[in-house]
């Protein structure tokens, strides 16, 4: 019995791994394009964020690859902490939600147009209302939370429950 509570510990740790690894990857490969920073954020491991709807580990998996990604592309050290939490609420939200598959975009959509104007206003001081943001922000999110996103939660659905035991 308690090696079984072990394997699934261990199972858990691996796939937060696993997960804040391909964040990573996928972030630079968005930020080699120009795409994960600045007003409008296509960050194509946004697509990620609907993972807690299969498992909890993808939870801290999602906020330390973002905590990661934004530390290694050279983020402001307020954008570090407020956009990892942005992650963070939308990955619980999402989890939160998990019974309600077409609202698992949802969370991390709204905490991102929430949060992240603000960072982009006052940490990095461009030039644009928080409206303006809140749009742009919100138009990148729906890319990468809802459209990626849901084409990714389709495509793993099949496969779940031998990925995310």
């Amino acid at each position: 019995m308690n090696e079984r509570k072990n394997d699934t510990y261990v199972t858990k740790i691996v796939q937060a791994t696993m997960i804040a690894a391909i964040y990573v990857i996928l972030t630079f490969i968005a930020n080699a394009f120009g795409l994960a920073n600045y007003a409008i954020q296509v960050r194509f491991s946004e697509a990620l964020t609907i993972l807690p709807y299969f498992t909890p580990a993808a939870v801290p998996g999602l906020f330390v690859g973002c905590l990661l990604s934004n530390i290694l592309t050279g983020c402001m050290p307020l954008d570090v902490v407020f956009g990892s939490l942005a992650t963070l609420i939308g990955a619980v939200g999402t989890r939160m939600l998990r019974k309600y598959k077409w609202l698992a975009p949802i969370p991390p959509i709204l905490a991102n147009t929430i949060i992240v104007p603000f960072v982009l206003a006052y940490v990095y001081q461009f030039e644009g209302s928080i409206p303006y943001f809140m749009l742009t922000v919100g138009v990148g999110e729906i890319i990468s939370c809802g459209i990626l996103g849901m084409i990714n939660l389709h495509a793993l659905e099949k496969h779940a429950g031998r990925i995310f035991r």
